[in-house]
């Protein structure tokens, strides 16, 4: 076991982790050879930090976001302002000394980028084609073999010890819900001693960065519905292969439209369960989708497209219909995270 390693994460937001190449997909007979185009994404800046109270850690486990707004509802809200962006992105970070700092941000580069993101680019044509399983159009299954479940993808995921699943994006850093550890209020209880599991080792996290939410009315709570997301740091590296970082696609673009995400459900401890279903309605910041999933693979990475939130009620003309979220993520959102996994600007400049 080692020390208590640094947790970095977004209040209000849902991170996303993609492959920067998707292959081995079939629409047809014919095989296709799909790759996500690189584009240019905002610069964040740190504008100012303040040092804030000691955090508290005294939430319970939060196992759903609660009623959210659908896609139609989104489509009625208006793009957020530069301004208002940087509001949004703004963050806090916790560490593991007890100490809590809030950083106010400043994007450059915004205009023109709004409505950006990657294309898909698919190409019929003859390669050595990968061996894989489909079981149905969705499914998943359990993975017990320890040679599969040691080796990537499936050893980038990981198991929080507040319950949730998380994903590897870098050597010291795991992807995850925001509220796998926080509420949109306070702490839960069991993040100040926060242990994150890889397969073989278990290890602490040092610090935290969250987005800061600050909205209280309806619109605020759509809000932090499409950043649910958080950056875990580690306290010292671990040595399995992770996940790159990029911007996620129009789902449907990619053949099949499916997304695929591996996790550590509840009543599967100790195992990986793999799943891939179609996604059913998406929107700019989120997916919706009815994969088969069970308490635990909250904070999932959601291969190529994001981070898996979990289950939610979704107010669908006055009715409350259930859908399982994943949070998208834009080239605002992509830019956060890598700021905050490398601290340089510079390294972040092209998804």
């Amino acid at each position: 076991m080692t020390g208590p390693p640094s947790l970095s994460f977004s209040l209000t937001a849902l991170a996303v982790v993609i492959s920067l190449v998707y292959s081995g997909a079939s629409i047809t007979n014919n095989e296709y050879d799909c790759h996500l185009t690189h584009i240019k994404v905002p610069v964040i800046l740190d504008q100012s930090t303040v040092r804030l109270q000691s955090p508290e850690f005294t939430a319970d486990n939060l196992s759903e976001l609660g009623v959210l707004c659908v896609i139609e509802c989104q489509r009625k809200l208006p793009k957020p302002r530069p301004s208002e962006l940087e509001r949004l992105l703004s963050y806090e970070t916790v560490y593991e000394n007890g100490t809590r700092t809030f950083t106010k941000i400043k994007l450059e580069g915004v205009t023109g980028l709004r409505n950006a993101s990657s294309s898909v680019v698919c190409k019929a044509g003859h390669f050595k084609r990968r061996k894989r399983h489909v079981y149905g159009m969705d499914g998943h299954f359990v993975i017990t073999d320890k040679h599969f479940i040691t080796n990537y993808p499936f050893s980038a995921s990981v198991k929080l010890s507040t319950g949730c699943s998380g994903i590897l994006v870098s050597p010291k850093h795991v992807l995850t819900s925001a509220h796998c550890v926080h509420d949109g209020q306070v702490y839960l209880k069991g993040t100040k001693r926060l242990r994150v599991g890889v397969m073989k080792e278990h290890r602490r996290t040092r610090k935290n960065h969250i987005r800061r939410d600050t909205d209280s009315d309806q619109a605020g709570r759509e809000v932090s519905a499409d950043y649910d997301y958080a950056l875990l740091e580690l306290k010292r590296p671990h040595k399995m292969k992770f996940m790159e970082l990029g911007i996620v696609p129009v789902v449907k673009g990619i053949p099949a439209g499916r997304i695929h995400f591996s996790g550590f459900d509840n009543d599967q401890l100790g195992k990986v369960v793999y799943r891939f279903c179609s996604v059913l309605e998406e929107s700019n910041d989120l997916m919706y989708q009815y994969c088969d999933v069970q308490k635990g693979s909250s904070g999932a990475g959601v291969y190529v497209i994001g981070v898996f939130s979990g289950h939610q009620l979704v107010d669908v003309d006055g009715m409350q219909k259930d859908y399982n979220v994943a949070v998208r993520i834009t080239p605002a959102k992509y830019t956060q995270i890598c700021h905050w996994i490398h601290g340089d600007a510079s390294q972040c400049k092209l998804a």
